[in-house]
């Protein structure tokens, strides 16, 4: 498959099964020395191949592009092996990790997957200054990172792994949530 329309593919899911609302979040997959993101105010809904904006790794990000297209170089530059990013805002994701502790997994699954999932603070103000290079320095160790407040973002070597990575963290968050509402889970789970 395209690896454009599998970005798109992808992306749709985030939206289709609630992880991001319809103009929530970024994709971007890696081909070569280029990438492909989605452009700034993108609707999952109607994104179409055609609509990805090709930015090359070595050079500024074109008009258009995403806002996060510099977290997302800086991702690959500092993850030579990843191919792929996803940007999404679950609800429980963003909701558990909003105290700004590193989200430790309490289920199977989410352990099995993510020993800790690191949180970075990052003043909204200067958002797109600082959180390129600190989510970067997270993602070349970590499969997924969460900018407190805002959202999560998953690096993999396919775009199918970072969709993985970013709905078992969502069910972990969700697990974690339900298990504090009943009662089974101390409200601070790190």
């Amino acid at each position: 498959m395209d690896p454009r329309e599998d970005l798109v593919r992808h992306y749709k899911w985030l939206r289709q099964y609630g992880i991001n609302d319809s103009h929530s979040g970024n994709a971007s997959v890696r081909v070569d020395e280029d990438i492909w993101i989605t452009p700034t105010g993108a609707c999952a809904d109607t994104l179409t191949p055609s609509d990805l904006i090709r930015c090359p790794m070595q050079s500024a990000p074109p008009e258009g592009a995403s806002l996060d297209t510099a977290l997302h170089l800086a991702v690959y530059q500092s993850n030579p092996a990843a191919t792929a990013i996803l940007h999404s805002h679950g609800a429980h994701s963003v909701a558990m990790t909003m105290n700004g502790d590193d989200f430790i997994p309490p289920d199977f699954e989410g352990a099995y997957y993510f020993q800790r999932i690191p949180v970075v603070t990052v003043d909204y103000a200067r958002y797109l200054d600082e959180a390129p290079s600190r989510v970067a320095e997270q993602l070349a160790e970590h499969k997924i990172a969460v900018v407190r407040g805002h959202g999560v973002y998953a690096c993999a070597e396919t775009i199918n792994l970072a969709y993985k990575w970013s709905c078992s963290f969502e069910l972990s968050a969700k697990t974690a949530w339900l298990a504090q509402q009943a009662g089974t889970l101390p409200t601070n789970n790190s």
